[in-house]
């Protein structure tokens, strides 16, 4: 049977429970792919799309998330960027999808778009304005369902992205409660972890609270400051607890894969991703 370990006859008990708690303590975290959500590089990838991709693939990123303006790609161009992908290694994890891209009549060419590019996920990036009371936020959660009945035949799900205003409560209630009590089971929420913290609430028990539908994470920090704080600090210098963030994705949020997000930092943009990467890396001894 693999990962048995067989006791040896000479072996005393007690030294054998030793041996096999001290295995337990050095074992390596799960092993759970990481990407780059390309807002990070938004300038460069205005510039040469194509080009940019090629150095994040450099990097050592194994994966990707494109944001909202790919809806507006062909798609013969969507074909020629998912051949890209598969030259350079990589995989289109998911999109951060805009709210339009939801609509009846929009949503066909977004699944469409997904498709070429390998996405399984079209992750709402926001609700497309403001919402001003909790029936809103259940007006949006119904277009999330309808979109999940939408992709579903097609192998995908449907998903939210949070900001810090899902986590900053309405009349006492978290919009975000309301999208998770409202939305089935299917519909991922993806978690950006600075934004949660931000706004002053446990992304640890956020997590913990919805087992299983935690599919990605955003590893976006965040700390408390001037301007060269808040969301300008790299991956590891703010103040989230990312060993609990980790460990509770992978024990109970049902994490298929992490997102590198930088919004901005001392660096230029591809030093910044690239920094991010080998400190995830140093922190999770990959």
């Amino acid at each position: 049977m693999v990962g048995l370990i067989m006791m040896p006859h000479s072996l005393p008990r007690r030294g054998f429970l030793t041996l096999a708690a001290a295995a337990a303590i050095t074992a390596k975290p799960k092993r759970v792919p990481v990407g780059v959500e390309l807002y990070s590089v938004r300038d460069q990838l205005k510039q040469d799309l194509m080009g940019t991709v090629r150095q994040v693939a450099k990097i050592g990123y194994e994966g990707v998330e494109f944001y909202a303006p790919y809806f507006e790609w062909t798609a013969a161009y969507a074909k020629e960027v998912r051949q890209l992908l598969d030259d350079t290694g990589m995989k289109c994890f998911s999109t951060h999808t805009s709210a339009k891209s939801y609509a009846p009549e929009n949503i066909g060419k977004a699944i469409e778009l997904n498709q070429i590019l390998g996405s399984r996920f079209a992750i709402m990036s926001s609700a497309g304005g403001r919402i001003a009371d909790l029936d809103g936020w259940k007006v949006v959660a119904e277009r999330l369902n309808q979109g999940a009945e939408k992709m579903k035949p097609a192998g995908m799900r449907a998903g939210f992205h949070n900001h810090a205003a899902e986590f900053k409560p309405i009349g006492g209630t978290r919009p975000m409660d309301v999208l998770a009590r409202h939305t089935g089971k299917d519909v991922v929420l993806q978690l950006d972890v600075g934004t949660c913290v931000e706004a002053g609430s446990d992304p640890v028990e956020w997590i913990r609270r919805n087992a299983g539908r935690i599919v990605s994470a955003h590893l976006k920090d965040w700390a408390p400051g001037g301007a060269d704080k808040g969301y300008q600090v790299l991956f590891g210098e703010g103040v989230v607890p990312w060993k609990k963030v980790f460990d509770e994705c992978e024990k109970s949020g049902g994490i298929e894969y992490y997102l590198i997000e930088q919004e901005g930092s001392r660096f230029e943009p591809l030093e910044t991703i690239g920094r991010c990467l080998a400190t995830y890396r140093k922190m999770r001894g990959a």
